[in-house]
């Protein structure tokens, strides 16, 4: 064959995989940019309290080196400070999550002069979205109370209370009922609830509640705290599916949902890594519960963080796999910053550094409240 023959071949042939490349690119710059335009109808943001990546890498390792974590394919990072203090506390760091702003430690939905500042859950109320709290702690705690509270101090708890009488929200689960109906008032909140099926531990199981879909629902998990899943609390994961189920049936316009694993915080206050270890696992579970119906779905964005490390948690040099060896460096909080996790429509928007605040950000620009509000 002459050269001049061959050249052409190879001209040719490169000319065609030249047209391949750009036709490759085209298509993928083409499903770039379709996924962009997918926006969320629901969001479900879930906060693993106190969870830094020291209990995530311990909980991992102690399931097998397996975590429903490793599923999501966006990861980012946020740096938790409150406005006057590098160490942040839950309500300070929920409030930022919930309302967009740096704030004092103790504040619960409330700026640095006590004003207070709308959340994102009463924003989706006033949109026609569907809204809901689910809670390993009380429903008054600190991370559910700044979603839809107003206050000073994050131990006021029945003022606290009282507030969730202001908004409408469609479904609550966690503990605190002693809080509702046996206060220093006497009054008790629990009847003045209207439109809504209030039960709570002493009355049925959770499993028992009507999701009829003509009522709200709050449901109470105990007197005051909740024991933790070691000595029995088996109800987030069940919470977690119910509430979805039901929002997603009442929440014609789409819906918003906090769903928190409260006590991996109250692990690394007592320096108890059995503890931490326990509510990651039971935390991870109910990461996988609402995983399952987020594939399902299609439409839901979800996104799992914390609101600080507790207990500067450290997995030691003497460790192997399958015997994990730690210390703490702290009963409190640490500085460190937290992993964020997003998995669904605009989960790209949570990859990157960022501070805490923009995850409510993110999370508006998600739902295209972006228009009306700008950063």
């Amino acid at each position: 064959m002459k050269k001049a023959t061959v050249s052409l071949i190879l001209l040719a042939f490169m000319a065609c995989k030249a047209q391949e490349r750009v036709i490759v690119k085209e298509v993928i710059k083409e499903v770039a940019t379709e996924k962009k335009d997918i926006y969320p109808k629901n969001i479900i943001l879930m906060i693993g309290d106190g969870m830094g990546l020291g209990q995530i890498s311990a909980g991992m390792y102690n399931q097998g080196n397996k975590t429903v974590l490793e599923e999501f394919p966006v990861i980012g990072i946020h740096k938790p400070a409150a406005i006057d203090n590098l160490i942040t506390d839950s309500a300070a760091a929920a409030t930022s999550f919930a309302c967009g702003i740096k704030t004092y430690n103790g504040a619960i939905g409330v700026n640095a002069d006590t004003i207070p500042v709308k959340t994102i859950l009463e924003e989706a109320e006033e949109r026609g979205l569907a809204t809901g709290l689910v809670a390993t702690s009380t429903i008054v705690h600190a991370t559910p109370a700044s979603f839809i509270a107003h206050n000073k101090a994050r131990k006021n708890y029945e003022e606290i209370a009282e507030d969730f009488l202001e908004t409408e929200i469609d479904i609550f689960i966690g503990g605190g009922k002693k809080y509702f109906d046996r206060r220093n008032d006497d009054r008790d909140l629990l009847s003045e609830f209207k439109g809504y099926k209030i039960s709570h531990y002493a009355e049925k199981e959770l499993q028992e509640i009507s999701l009829d879909t003509n009522f709200n629902i709050g449901y109470l998990t105990a007197d005051a705290d909740p024991i933790p899943a070691a000595q029995g609390r088996d109800y987030l994961v069940p919470a977690s599916r119910i509430a979805v189920e039901f929002l997603d049936k009442k929440g014609t316009n789409g819906f918003f949902l906090m769903i928190e694993g409260a006590q991996i915080d109250w692990g690394g206050h007592a320096n108890n890594s059995d503890y931490i270890l326990t509510e990651f696992s039971d935390f991870d579970k109910a990461i996988a519960q609402v995983l399952e119906f987020v594939k399902r779905d299609g439409e839901t964005l979800l996104i799992v963080t914390a609101d600080h490390e507790t207990g500067g948690y450290a997995i030691q040099p003497e460790s192997t796999m399958d015997s994990l060896v730690t210390a703490f460096t702290s009963t409190y909080h640490t500085g460190t910053m937290i992993p964020v996790f997003a998995y669904g429509p605009q989960a790209e928007r949570f990859a990157g550094i960022y501070e805490n605040t923009e995850i409510y950000f993110k999370m508006r620009q998600a739902y295209q409240w972006a228009k009306l509000l700008s950063k």
